[in-house]
């Protein structure tokens, strides 16, 4: 069903105001505006981030946790609670803007993708994230993220060209969404604050060869999610980094608009050029983090991070090509 040329954006409004007036009192009343101009930084650097949120599988904790942890030389923890409370706001915020404009969203194995978040979310930031140093957080982050640049930077053309979603992939819908929802959230996500939105997406490309249309708006969704338990999480056993408050108040008003125009933007202009000046971004920091972090890691850790680069993309490749043999099966099972 084609989407009405001009959509209802008021749940969207008024989402906004509802959160610029309850930004702005905690402001005036605590006084905070020195607060503000003392990490203007970080809000300068979510406004590409929050950007990147809303028009790729990265969420915006992709820019927000190497800005705190790698330039600004702050904990990675703070980088983790920072990314959860960030794109609490943000990527709900383009969520919201996603669903007022009926943006196509895999709603089978997303609704089992959230329960599953639900569940392994809070196990992983209970029981898994207070066992992982704070140089392994930096380690899994870059990772992670250097072998989803180099996913798109070789399949990129290959992404941008699925129409739809293969035939029959609805057979597999809540199994996927359960188990990237659980094992995403206990451990990527509850380590890092992002994570959950790359994995769901490469399930939906690379498996199901979905549009990308179909498959970055369903990963803002899931990050969304995820942001908002991991921070409720984090909040009611009272172990959100105590930085994280004025990192956020600084940021918050910038993502809020930021994460939306970035889902409104690619939509318009395509996403090709997005994905690949975020994958080089990607691979960037993760030479960065080896670099600031050489003097412990030396030789042997850079080996083992590249290693850890090559077992993922081998990972990507068995989902790709699982996906390809499941389409022609159908395809010839169809004649």
């Amino acid at each position: 069903m084609p989407r009405p040329s001009n959509p209802p954006l008021l749940p969207w409004f008024v989402f906004l105001g509802v959160f610029y007036l309850v930004w702005l009192s905690i402001v005036i009343i605590g006084s905070h505006w020195q607060m503000i101009a003392d990490h203007w930084g970080i809000a300068v650097a979510m406004a590409a981030g929050s950007y990147a949120a809303g028009s790729t599988p990265m969420g915006g904790g992709t820019v927000g946790f190497p800005v705190l942890v790698l330039l600004f030389d702050q904990s990675p923890s703070l980088g983790r609670d920072f990314s959860f409370a960030v794109q609490s706001v943000g990527m709900t915020s383009a969520s919201i803007f996603i669903l007022c404009r009926r943006q196509p969203v895999e709603w089978p194995m997303l609704r089992w993708a959230m329960l599953g978040s639900l569940l392994g979310t809070p196990l992983g930031i209970l029981c898994i994230a207070p066992l992982i140093s704070p140089l392994m957080i930096k380690i899994v982050f870059a990772v992670l993220w250097c072998s989803f640049g180099v996913l798109h930077l070789y399949r990129l053309n290959e992404l941008t060209r699925h129409e739809g979603m293969a035939p029959g992939a609805h057979r597999f819908d809540r199994i996927a969404g359960l188990l990237v929802g659980f094992l995403a959230g206990a451990t990527v996500s509850s380590i890092t604050g992002v994570g959950i939105d790359m994995v769901i997406y490469a399930v939906l490309v690379l498996l199901c060869q979905a549009d990308l249309k179909i498959a970055i708006p369903t990963s803002v969704i899931i990050m969304a999610f995820t942001s908002l338990v991991g921070i409720a999480t984090k909040s009611i056993t009272n172990t959100v980094n105590p930085e994280v408050f004025g990192n956020w108040l600084a940021a918050a008003p910038v993502v809020a608009i930021g994460a939306p125009l970035g889902a409104f933007i690619v939509d318009k202009i395509g996403r090709k050029l997005t994905l690949l000046l975020v994958s080089i971004l990607c691979i960037a920091q993760f030479f960065f983090t080896i670099h600031s972090e050489w003097a412990t890691l030396g030789i042997q850790g850079l080996l083992l991070a590249l290693l850890g680069v090559l077992l993922f993309n081998l990972g990507f490749e068995w989902l790709h090509r699982k996906g390809e043999k499941f389409d022609r099966r159908l395809a010839r099972s169809d004649r």
